[in-house]
């Protein structure tokens, strides 16, 4: 009886460890806050042609199927931690309709919670690869430029709906990166 109490004391310990628990499931892009984005529109993109512009989406991300695991948990969080702080800006809250702007922060903060503790884990056993710190770079220089897209346009209804239509991409990204690692 003593062995068996011992085993399962074993086994418990183990399963709360975080060398068990880093099977941290990357989820793809919460599909509610894909959605939110779409509702989202004001203007028509049509109507806003003359505004779009090249944000020099980072080529690393397209060819995500060479990342490791830890490398696209840290990117997918800094992606999100980027449109996060991109909708939050007070400028943000005059293009959108506020009701649908909160629940869409809301379901973003959500998702980097939970990445969050996959960070954590993942940080904890293992280095990052040198690599994801120039993918993490690439993110933030790509969302400086569309940070300074909008000054330059004045936050504008066009630029923001510009802006809008690439952060779907961005999603859409998102997406496509933790879906090879999704079980």
């Amino acid at each position: 009886m003593a062995l068996s109490i011992s085993v399962l004391l074993a086994l418990v310990m183990l399963c709360s460890s975080p060398a068990y628990s880093l099977d941290c499931d990357l989820r793809p892009s919460n599909p509610e806050t894909f959605t939110l984005l779409s509702q989202m529109e004001r203007v028509s993109i049509l109507s806003c042609l003359k505004d779009r512009t090249d944000f020099n989406f980072p080529q690393i991300l397209v060819a995500g199927n060479q990342l490791e695991k830890t490398q696209v948990t840290a990117i997918v969080h800094e992606m999100l931690q980027q449109i996060f702080n991109l909708f939050s800006k007070s400028d943000s809250f005059v293009a959108w309709d506020e009701t649908l702007l909160d629940r869409f922060l809301v379901g973003l903060y959500q998702q980097l919670d939970d990445l969050e503790t996959c960070l954590r884990e993942e940080m904890n056993m293992e280095q990052l690869p040198l690599g994801n710190e120039n993918s993490r770079l690439a993110v933030k220089r790509y969302f400086q430029g569309i940070s300074l897209y909008l000054k330059e346009k004045e936050y504008s209804h066009c630029a923001w709906e510009v802006v809008r239509v690439e952060i779907r991409r961005c999603l859409l990204v998102i997406n496509k990166l933790t879906g090879t690692f999704r079980k």
